[in-house]
């Protein structure tokens, strides 16, 4: 199978590296041109267009950042994609979001199977991402080996939609997780503890999370280089707040973790890392979270 991969920013630039590093066909398209030289540096086939693209591969993968820019590109490449091809978009997406672009490719003769990812970017770096799956089960096996070779854990949640519900509870649980790091790391440093040590300490206690051993060596380094946004945070969380309303269940956590996010934003721009959260707290009391011995980046 010939594959196309659309958008290559910081998640989808990995995931489509991972299929080359596989030995799989892919031609890829962004409209970053840097991004597109780096991945036919490694094997990839350029496409001058996405309709060029669509034209040319048997399936289509793609990793965008909201539903909006995920809406376009398909209504761009339905015309050219040929009878019998797929769509796998490792975007994150509302439910509904991927209940009606699923509608729009059937009417096109083209089916979706909606695969988003969560772990991290550098978890995608090293193809040991997670991958959430949704749709029909034959796609989800049809397709089973390329999931394979970009993630570490793939897990087979259901239906359309149902990758959906559980990516976003990924991410509401992490955006939780981080703010609440910061919370404990600023205690630590407040109370004349060794941060680093402090940082040890958690990371082997019933207290430990995987956003304090990752993103925690971010905020300590001082980098807070995670790849992520703030702009972006704040979509899952509102996706998580809207699966509140429509299941019925009062997400007093989120709501103030959304609350937090939104003063972030207003703070240091909608582009900002989203781990610079924690910044608030720091310029707030006027006192760093700096140790030594953490990484730039993961």
């Amino acid at each position: 199978m010939r594959y196309g991969y659309v958008g290559l920013g910081n998640l989808g630039g990995h995931l489509a590296a991972s299929l080359l590093h596989a030995g799989f066909d892919v031609t890829v398209y962004d409209r970053d041109s840097a991004a597109v030289d780096r991945l036919c540096g490694k094997g990839g086939d350029r496409a001058s267009s996405l309709e060029e693209l669509a034209a040319g591969v048997d399936h289509v993968f793609t990793c965008l950042p909201s539903p909006q820019v995920s809406e376009a590109v398909l209504a761009q490449m339905l015309p050219f994609m040929r009878p019998g091809a797929s769509w796998i978009e490792n975007s994150t997406l509302g439910r509904e979001d991927v209940l009606r672009f699923a509608g729009l490719a059937r009417s096109a003769g083209i089916r979706m199977m909606e695969a988003p990812v969560t772990g991290g970017v550098h978890m995608a770096a090293k193809g040991e991402i997670t991958v959430l799956a949704g749709g029909e089960r034959d796609l989800f096996d049809l397709h089973y080996p390329a999931l394979e070779v970009i993630g570490g854990k793939i897990f087979y949640m259901g239906e359309l939609g149902s990758a959906a519900v559980i990516k976003v509870i990924t991410n509401m649980l992490a955006f939780t997780h981080l703010v609440a790091d910061g919370e404990a790391l600023m205690l630590a440093k407040r109370g004349g503890l060794d941060l680093k040590t402090a940082w040890e300490a958690i990371a082997a206690s019933s207290g430990n999370s995987f956003v304090h051993e990752t993103e925690g060596q971010l905020i300590l380094n001082g980098s807070y280089d995670v790849g992520f946004s703030m702009d972006m945070a704040l979509k899952d969380l509102g996706f998580a707040l809207g699966f509140g309303q429509e299941f019925g269940v009062p997400l007093d956590l989120a709501s103030t973790v959304n609350q937090t996010f939104l003063r972030g934003r207003a703070a240091f721009g909608g582009q900002a890392q989203s781990t610079r959260i924690v910044k608030l707290l720091e310029e707030l009391l006027d006192t760093d979270l700096r140790a030594g011995g953490f990484p730039e980046r993961l």
